[in-house]
């Protein structure tokens, strides 16, 4: 794989903290000089491997990160970025796994490679970012603190452009690839669909296809209009948190519930989809207290989880359910609006799509 011996390579799983901060890990290796290899996307046999490694109860994500390491490991990458994203902000922490994740790979992983493992932790001193950045760069001999600055000025502008994008509704994949070749285009989406869904999860159950099913895909298959969390801002998703009354507690919340709370409160949004991977104890948590309060925004939601043992088919039934009862609930709202001066109805939905949909 690498065929130069001189040439500085990094391997990134295609995993967890990837769907987030790829852009700008992308900007700040590739601004250092270091080739950046993925993992390949998501399989059963990723899943299989991962899981084989680690006990039972193990979410999801956490199975899925470990496969995609060892097949970095397989593609015969030496060093593989393991990072440890302890906190994010003042008592604001990760999850434990997330936490303890470059020691959770080093004691289930027995393939030798090198490990380069940063620490993120902005509720200890001298733990924060350019600290973690200066760890990432020192397993390949780099420690020039200017070089390392203008790595992360290049990382920025990259996960900016990114985040511009994906901001104005242009879907993940297409936000990423216009960012990585460095470019930010705004498009022109007039399409209008008669229902708009929220889906609250996290990047690496939602962008993952695997893992996911394709769920965006699947909706919009639908005529259904998906919003994420990508499309707000952080003071959008704290503004969520205090809607609902909650305390940020977990670095996800503003994946979770600042993104219900936001969305719950929007009234273009018609129902919410919740998922999670079995065995997430925090987002188990998250989720009741936002089932809980779908009630009292009377929002309908529908609460999915996925393990490795998911059917594709019984997910998709339940997809089309919610989907064809958020329908019917909008028509009957409105089924009586006649506009006097033609006697017309001003919504006609297709109600059909189940139906024909092989």
């Amino acid at each position: 794989m690498q065929a130069n011996t001189n040439e500085m390579v990094i391997g990134i799983p295609r995993a967890m903290s990837f769907y987030h901060n790829y852009p700008f890990y992308f900007g700040f290796f590739s601004a250092l000089g270091i080739k950046i290899v993925l993992s390949d996307v998501t399989t059963k046999q990723t899943m299989s491997s991962g899981s084989a490694l680690v006990v039972t109860e193990t979410c999801l994500p956490i199975k899925v990160y470990v496969g995609h390491i060892l097949n970095l490991i397989d593609k015969g990458i030496d060093k593989i970025f393991v990072p440890s994203i302890q906190s994010i902000a003042p008592k604001i922490y990760n999850c434990s796994k997330i936490r303890g994740l470059p020691d959770l790979i080093r004691n289930v992983v027995k393939k030798p490679f090198t490990m380069v493992e940063a620490t993120l932790d902005k509720s200890e001193k001298n733990q924060g970012l350019y600290e973690f950045l200066k760890q990432a760069a020192a397993p390949f001999g780099i420690t020039d603190e200017k070089k390392i600055k203008e790595a992360s000025k290049a990382g920025w502008r990259t996960y900016n452009n990114f985040h511009i994008m994906s901001k104005s509704g242009m879907s993940y994949k297409k936000a990423l690839s216009y960012a990585l070749q460095g470019k930010v285009f705004i498009e022109n989406n007039t399409k209008e669909y008669p229902i708009s869904i929220a889906l609250v999860s996290h990047g690496y159950n939602i962008f993952d296809d695997r893992t996911s099913m394709k769920i965006i895909d699947k909706l919009e298959d639908m005529d259904v209009k998906v919003y994420t969390s990508l499309q707000l801002s952080q003071e959008q998703t704290m503004e969520g948190i205090n809607a609902l009354g909650e305390k940020l507690y977990w670095a996800n919340e503003f994946e979770m519930t600042g993104t219900a709370g936001h969305y719950l409160k929007d009234n273009k949004i018609d129902g919410i989809i919740a998922l999670n991977a079995f065995g997430c104890g925090p987002d188990s948590l998250m989720i009741e207290r936002i089932v809980r309060k779908a009630k009292q925004f009377n929002k309908p939601i529908i609460h999915l989880t996925v393990d490795e043992q998911t059917g594709e088919a019984g997910f998709i039934t339940r997809l089309e359910a919610f989907v064809d009862m958020l329908f019917r609930k909008k028509r009957a709202n409105i089924i009586n609006k006649i506009d006097i001066n033609n006697g017309e109805r001003t919504y006609k939905p297709n109600t059909e799509y189940i139906e024909t949909k092989s």
